[in-house]
């Protein structure tokens, strides 16, 4: 599994398949623990990720870590990557050929690690898991209902969780975050 994830790291890292190549500092590969049988999947890279090449460093890293804390998990023992591998621009949404380039080594991700759980973090990450295994998106007036709720599908659980991000700008969910992000916990003792 090691050698497998990577060579789809080195196939990242010199990644040209669009015009993210030209802006980031550097692509980030997943990291953590492959055997966990749990993904996080975030959106993209922030500005701190970029430069240190690491996963949830920056601000919203410091939410996770608070979170994970408040919940007992130790975040090098679950596997984290993205969707998209390159920083956004601005921090502007990413584009749907950005999503198409990117996803394939999320793809691959996934066959090699062959999470259990998968936990898509936020509107796009959600959006390309549920729409790549058949699961229905309500309206967007609706879409903060799928945080904390569990799919079974195809021999996996699909947790959505609103996005470290959130908390940045509206403290005021930060409790709810840490309900719903027990169920990392759940699953790893054995439930869910």
């Amino acid at each position: 599994m090691k050698d497998e994830l990577e060579a789809i790291c080195k196939e990242v890292r010199n990644c040209t398949r669009c015009a993210l190549a030209g802006t980031r500092t550097q692509a980030l590969c997943g990291e953590g623990d492959p055997s966990s049988g749990v993904m996080l999947v975030a959106q993209a890279p922030g500005e701190r990720e970029d430069e240190e090449g690491r996963m949830f460093v920056g601000p919203s890293g410091g939410v996770l870590n608070e979170v994970f804390a408040r919940i007992g998990v130790n975040r090098g023992k679950i596997y984290m990557t993205n969707l998209v591998k390159c920083m956004l621009p601005g921090y502007r949404r990413p584009r749907q050929q950005e999503i198409a380039e990117c996803s394939r080594y999320l793809e691959k991700e996934m066959e090699v690690v062959n999470p259990k759980l998968l936990v898509p973090l936020g509107f796009y990450a959600i959006r390309y898991l549920f729409n790549r295994f058949g699961l229905h998106l309500p309206p967007k007036a609706e879409f903060s209902s799928l945080y904390g709720r569990v799919f079974h599908v195809q021999g996996r659980v699909i947790l959505p969780l609103r996005h470290p991000t959130a908390a940045l700008y509206n403290k005021s969910v930060l409790p709810q975050m840490v309900d719903t992000y027990r169920g990392i916990k759940t699953f790893l003792e054995g439930g869910l």
